[in-house]
């Protein structure tokens, strides 16, 4: 039973404590205080705390010291990571969180609220002045290690809070998905990109085939970081396919290796290459980005990725009138769905069918 007991203020007002103490085979389990302003409201907390004490598990984890947001994350970040390897920026992304203020709350005081004031934090110039989409991203990674943490470890996180959170911070426009890019290359960039490369070649400036990944980027709708990865023994010449290793994929991106089809023009590059190493391709994928990237200002080519050569692929399939089944098996999306964002079609037919740089490619 609570008790409750008054005193006097220096500003002579009272103070009203309520206070609970369960006793056990004669021992304290669990006491608990708080000062109230008024007598009516310190009796019904104690009313409705002992009515939250008596549920089963209740004292148990009332006495329950509490584990930071950065135990809870390095677990994750430790436990999973054996399971199945995380990509480098989610880990980058919880590393960064677990070093915040957030890092230091615990399991139980984590609620919708607190999730918000980070959100407005993360957007804030002393937490980064970040955009929507990256506070998205934030949000979306910690989810992942919430969604486990109570299942899987016991511990206190509210099932609903990062679920209100994403309510809120939707209606406040400070949550967006990352938005989508729809810049394809125009021949005539893809002429100054083709001429630049081969002159560095041929002025042996460098020692990466550029010209050759840029076209098998295009024909193969592969990304950059996949090409590196494509091994000789990855072939299947009757199907004129290759395994894709760890194919970018939301749910998984280790261990998901896809056989994907190679267009004719892809299957030709892919041949001309020299057997030297294991590697088709046995260049570093940041090299061959940051290639790509310092030759189109130079050329004065504007907000143009090296990813946006497998958008200009999946595209000019579509152009080509591939139906979906078969310009998948080539691109290796699974939802077919998500192939509508590749609808910026440039009319109809093949505008590679007499590019002037194939047979320089495959020769």
């Amino acid at each position: 039973m609570g008790t409750i007991t008054s005193r006097k203020r220096k500003d002579n007002s009272t103070a009203y404590t309520a206070q609970i103490r369960i006793n056990r085979d004669g021992k304290t389990v669990y006491q608990e205080s708080q000062t109230f302003d008024r007598k009516q409201v310190a009796q019904a907390w104690i009313k409705r705390r002992e009515t939250e004490l008596a549920a089963p598990g209740a004292i148990e984890r009332a006495n329950r010291k509490g584990v930071t947001i950065k135990k809870i994350i390095d677990q994750y970040l430790d436990e999973y990571e054996k399971i199945r390897p995380l990509g480098k920026t989610k880990r980058a992304t919880l590393t960064a969180i677990k070093e915040t203020w957030l890092g230091e709350v615990d399991d139980s005081a984590l609620n919708s609220q607190k999730l918000v004031e980070f959100a407005q934090w993360r957007m804030s110039k002393e937490g980064g002045g970040v955009q929507a989409q990256t506070v998205g991203n934030d949000l979306s990674h910690l989810g992942a290690v919430l969604s486990v943490a109570r299942p899987a470890w016991g511990y206190e996180i509210d099932p609903l809070a990062m679920t209100d959170a994403r309510k809120v911070l939707r209606k406040l426009g400070m949550v967006t998905k990352s938005k989508e890019r729809n810049r394809r290359p125009t021949l005539d960039e893809l002429d100054q990109l083709m001429k630049h490369f081969f002159d560095m070649q041929a002025r042996g400036n460098n020692s990466i085939p550029m010209p050759k990944i840029i076209a098998f980027a295009i024909f193969s709708t592969r990304r950059q970081e996949e090409i590196t990865r494509i091994r000789w023994e990855d072939i299947d010449e009757s199907r004129q396919a290759v395994l894709v290793r760890d194919m970018k994929n939301p749910g998984q991106k280790i261990g998901n290796d896809v056989w994907c089809h190679l267009p004719d023009e892809a299957w030709a590059i892919l041949n001309s290459m020299p057997k030297v190493e294991r590697e088709i391709f046995p260049f570093n994928g940041k090299s061959v980005s940051a290639s790509f990237t310092r030759a189109c200002p130079l050329l004065g080519i504007v907000d143009l990725h090296f990813h946006d050569l497998r958008h200009e692929g999946v595209s000019r399939l579509f152009e080509m009138d591939w139906d979906i089944p078969r310009v998948s098996s080539v691109s290796g999306h699974r939802d077919w769905n998500s192939l509508r964002r590749y609808t910026h079609l440039r009319g109809r037919g093949d505008r590679y069918a007499s590019w002037k740089w194939l047979e320089n490619l495959c020769g």
